[in-house]
């Protein structure tokens, strides 16, 4: 659990990503923060600080404010520094200095997929994601997406539908999870073993400049990332690039590569990516041959591989809709 040192030093907006980590790395306690002048800090720092110079009394107040919300809240706090500390996470250029976590983290142990997309997916797309993510829970592979409407909360039920721990990456903090109309499938994920992290402080409500930064955090989590349909310009194509830049594999869905007649926009981007050099998925098998792990025969019970009899039309996806009481 991160100390009110780690607390305090989160709380000073202009100490961001490694530059934290320098930071905190230069000092043995909180006498040292409290004693630091501004030249000093310009000076562990290697440049100019601009605006006005943080308060050490003002700090540790919302860092005492944050740890009573974290007791509170059933919300653990591990700073880059602890053993349990996602190792993949601390890999990546700018790693969040602090990890704000509902639930279980994820087992190092154990590979990720991250799995995302548009929020408004095609019924095609929605079937193919709850079946792929089923699939990998069966076997024993987590999926890590965002929590948004669409193909992210599909990519999360599926999980847990196959038993899967998931996790989901927020925009906000833990307590204030966004969507609202989420709040019920967060909870599942927490109760079924799984988490909600977030790099965001107790009582940090959503702001539009979270969700492309958490992006970076969805593909560090994952050993791979499948983006199933996703229109050009789509938040999702974001954490594509981040899969690319730290060097994962990524995937890209049959419904969104394939999409045709008025659903095509939707997968624009991703028939893009496809395009690009992309594989397509259709199926948790494809994955996992990717990857060089069989697939126990149990986890085929229910898929039907032929995949114009799964995605006939909109009847298996308002089915699955209606059976989960969500919107498509």
């Amino acid at each position: 659990m991160a100390d009110l040192l780690d607390l305090m030093v989160e709380r000073i907006p202009f100490l961001k990503s490694y530059e934290k980590i320098l930071f905190r790395g230069k000092l043995e306690g909180e006498a040292e923060l409290s004693a630091i002048s501004p030249g000093g800090l310009e000076r562990i720092l290697n440049r100019s600080l601009r605006g006005r110079f943080f308060n050490k009394a003002d700090l540790r107040e919302k860092a005492e404010q944050d740890a009573a919300l974290l007791s509170m809240r059933a919300i653990a706090c591990v700073s880059y520094y602890e053993v349990s500390y996602p190792p993949l996470l601390r890999e990546i250029y700018d790693p969040p200095f602090l990890v704000f976590c509902r639930g279980r983290l994820p087992r190092p142990e154990k590979p990720l997929v991250a799995v995302v997309g548009t929020r408004k997916p095609s019924p095609r797309a929605l079937a193919e994601t709850f079946e792929i993510c089923r699939g990998l829970a069966r076997c024993g592979i987590p999926v890590v997406s965002g929590l948004a409407l669409g193909i992210d909360a599909m990519a999360h039920r599926g999980n847990l539908e196959g038993g899967g721990e998931t996790v989901a990456v927020l925009g906000s903090s833990p307590d204030e999870v966004y969507p609202a109309s989420n709040r019920t499938l967060a909870r599942r994920i927490v109760e079924r073993g799984g988490a909600l992290l977030s790099e965001y402080p107790p009582g940090t409500g959503p702001r539009p400049y979270h969700f492309p930064a958490r992006n970076r955090i969805i593909s560090a989590l994952a050993r791979g990332v499948l983006i199933v349909e996703a229109p050009l310009g789509s938040g999702a194509l974001i954490t594509a690039q981040f899969a690319l830049e730290q060097g994962k594999d990524l995937w890209v869905g049959s419904a969104g590569a394939r999409e045709r007649g008025s659903f095509a926009v939707l997968g624009a981007g991703t028939a893009k990516l496809a395009d690009e050099g992309a594989k397509i998925v259709a199926r948790a098998g494809d994955i996992l041959a990717e990857w060089g792990i069989k697939e126990p025969v149990e986890a085929d019970t229910g898929n039907v591989h032929n995949e114009e009899a799964v995605f006939s039309g909109k009847g298996l996806a308002s089915s699955l809709a209606k059976s989960l009481n969500i919107e498509l």
